[in-house]
């Protein structure tokens, strides 16, 4: 079954190719564990991405990816130590339920600010170990110096980012 073409524009369709939809979980995954992330977690964060509610269960989710439970389990202990997904249980049930955070991106792109500041730090007494005239020493201070540019231009970035989220909604009508 193919997406529904009668539907408005933007609005969530109930007839998604299950195939179609499984193979881009897939293309993704691979894109993220090809970038560096945990391949299994790759898929989970996938599979919650593309879900309409952005959170599913453990076991939903070792169905729709035909998974293990303990395969679920890593992929979810990843996703929430890098702080990509919450954990939460359901009001009155042992049940857990996985749910991405919202802005996802513009907040791991904010800790990886974080990030960038102790690399800097790092590189700049790498810089010094090394002697700054040295080919190495000038490498390491330049991956210092560039470390220092992305911490001055990212909060601009996200800030145009935020900007644009505002108007966009706002044209929306949200």
């Amino acid at each position: 079954m193919r997406e529904s073409t009668t539907q408005p524009e933007g609005a969530p369709s109930e007839e998604r190719d299950p195939e179609a939809v499984s193979r881009f979980v897939e293309r993704f995954a691979a894109d993220l564990a090809e970038a560096g992330m945990q391949r299994m977690g790759a898929r989970v964060f996938a599979a919650l991405l593309v879900s309409d509610s952005g959170e599913l269960t453990s076991a939903e989710l070792a169905e729709r990816l035909r998974i293990s439970p303990a395969a679920v389990s890593g992929a979810v202990r990843y996703l929430t130590q890098v702080d990509m997904v919450a954990r939460e249980r359901e009001p009155g049930s042992r049940r857990d339920r996985y749910r991405l955070y919202n802005e996802v991106w513009y907040e791991a792109l904010t800790r990886r600010d974080q990030m960038l500041a102790r690399w800097e730090n790092t590189m700049r007494d790498g810089a010094k170990v090394l002697g700054p005239d040295t080919p190495a020493g000038l490498r390491v201070s330049e991956t210092a110096e560039f470390f220092d540019f992305m911490q001055q231009e990212l909060p601009k970035l996200l800030d145009r980012w935020r900007a644009h989220q505002t108007a966009r909604r706002e044209a929306a009508g949200h």
